[in-house]
């Protein structure tokens, strides 16, 4: 038992009629015919094109309807059925040597649709990302219809591949592509799998979509950072830009700085960053490998959405922050040594002992240290305060080790400015000091004249009132 969805391309009233055969569909003549003097084998040819066909036909149709695997009165043997007849419909498609006939092609692609724009099941995992753990996998719901929708995929990647884009055009329009966008919030890993195989050919193909894919894109980005911060798909639909920003062509267009200005670098604030940094780190380093002018851009980007109280995102992001200085501009090294110093100093201080140590370990890289050594004078102020804090106050034996290890190593590179620094940092302490006490002893004097005033102001006890 199962839902069917005729369009009424697909009912028997749309058939067409008993002189179109397979051989006029599939132009498999590519020669001139020549007439047979004999009549016979000539109708039989002919009768068995149009049987073929009926049969294709009657295949795409039982194919519309639509099983749901969990209703108990299904018949498993329906079911089975639907999928030969589904393999049946990917073998036709697979072995056409000559393109679809529209005759076909459109019920083939109704047939695909009915199948896969289906409105999906809510959510099975309530939870915001940020509680979730890093293995997506243990939190997938496999599609009970997959053994279905795994065929009907692969017919649809069959006919982006076989089929002239120019053909497609009517049937693959705007509208087929936002329903594809909107199954990506599938959570079975599976479909969004084939849905990201699908969507990169398409777009590989299709160059009179590319426009506006693009943008369907980047609207489903917004709404995922301003509206709805659960989406299944970012990860995937990241890949994809992945490469499309690697085939993008220097010098970058105003277009596509915007999209890494007003799309990518917002993501880095949702609260599922966790699950699609990776694919989101790449997105970002193309662009600044492209053009390394951009590396300010992105690195003030990052720094304006920091985390306040999520310590795997500052892990995340200080890593991110340490490839992308790999890929900046050396002329821009100056402008942001002291703001990415001054996060890294902030993050290995972290009461957090992994935030700590990742903020440490930068300091082996040797494209940061140079970035640092470029403004000396300003960097190091922040990053010895932040040491000699960390030797005194922080709570992790093994931060304070790795402390040591980097104060060592910035001793080195300049002894003199590190104890100016050192020597400034014990001058506030002290004046702090001394400014605590003065102020401890002004509130110790107020508290006192206070205390002489209530007594003061108090009856004595031995006040005898005068009765007369």
């Amino acid at each position: 038992m199962g839902i069917r969805r005729d369009s009424p391309k697909n009912s028997p009233k749309a058939s067409p009629k008993k002189k179109t055969t397979l051989k006029h569909l599939f132009d498999l003549d590519s020669k001139p015919h020549i007439e047979s003097d004999l009549s016979t084998p000539s109708i039989g040819r002919q009768s068995r094109f149009d049987s073929e066909y009926e049969e294709i036909l009657s295949a795409i149709s039982y194919c519309n309807f639509l099983f749901t695997f969990t209703d108990p009165l299904e018949s498993p043997s329906q079911q089975d059925l639907k999928r030969l007849k589904l393999f049946q419909v990917l073998t036709l498609i697979k072995s056409s040597k000559k393109p679809l006939h529209e005759q076909l092609l459109s019920p083939i692609l109704s047939m695909v649709s009915a199948n896969l724009f289906r409105p999906l099941p809510p959510p099975s995992n309530t939870s915001t990302f940020s509680d979730l753990p890093d293995d997506e996998e243990t939190l997938s719901t496999f599609a009970t219809a997959w053994p279905h929708l795994q065929i009907v995929y692969d017919i649809l990647l069959r006919l982006v591949l076989n089929i002239d884009p120019k053909t497609l055009r009517n049937y693959i329009d705007n509208h087929f592509i936002l329903n594809l966008l909107f199954l990506f919030q599938s959570e079975d890993p599976r479909e969004r799998e084939s849905l990201k195989n699908i969507f990169h050919r398409m777009y590989s193909r299709f160059t009179f979509h590319r426009s506006f894919m693009r943008k369907a894109v980047n609207d489903v980005f917004l709404y995922h950072v301003f509206e709805n911060e659960k989406h299944c798909g970012i990860g995937e639909l990241l890949e994809i830009c992945g490469s499309i920003i690697n085939g993008f062509a220097v010098p970058l267009k105003e277009e596509h700085k915007l999209f890494l200005m007003r799309v990518l670098l917002p993501l880095h604030k949702a609260k599922g960053l966790q699950v699609y940094h990776k694919q989101l780190a790449y997105c970002v380093s193309q662009f600044v490998q492209k053009e390394p002018a951009l590396g300010g851009v992105v690195v003030r980007g990052i720094l304006r959405y920091w985390p306040v109280t999520n310590c795997q995102k500052e892990v995340l992001l200080i890593g991110e922050l340490e490839e992308l200085v790999e890929n900046i501009d050396p002329d821009q090294y100056r402008t942001l040594a002291l703001p990415l110093c001054t996060q890294i100093a902030r993050c290995l201080n972290s009461c957090n002992s992994q935030v700590a140590e990742r903020a440490l370990y930068v300091w082996n890289n040797e494209q940061f240290v140079k970035m640092a050594s470029a403004a000396m004078e300003d960097v190091f102020p922040v990053v010895v305060e932040g040491m000699e804090k960390n030797l005194k106050q922080h709570w992790s034996k093994s931060v304070k080790q790795l402390t040591e290890n980097v104060k060592a190593m910035l001793e080195e590179m300049d002894p003199t400015l590190y104890d100016r620094c050192f020597q400034e940092i014990e001058h506030r302490e002290s004046e702090a000091r001394q400014e605590e006490m003065k102020r401890k002893q002004k509130w110790d004097r107020i508290e006192m004249a206070a205390a002489k005033q209530n007594k003061f102001l108090q009856p004595s006890k031995h006040t005898c009132v005068s009765s007369h």
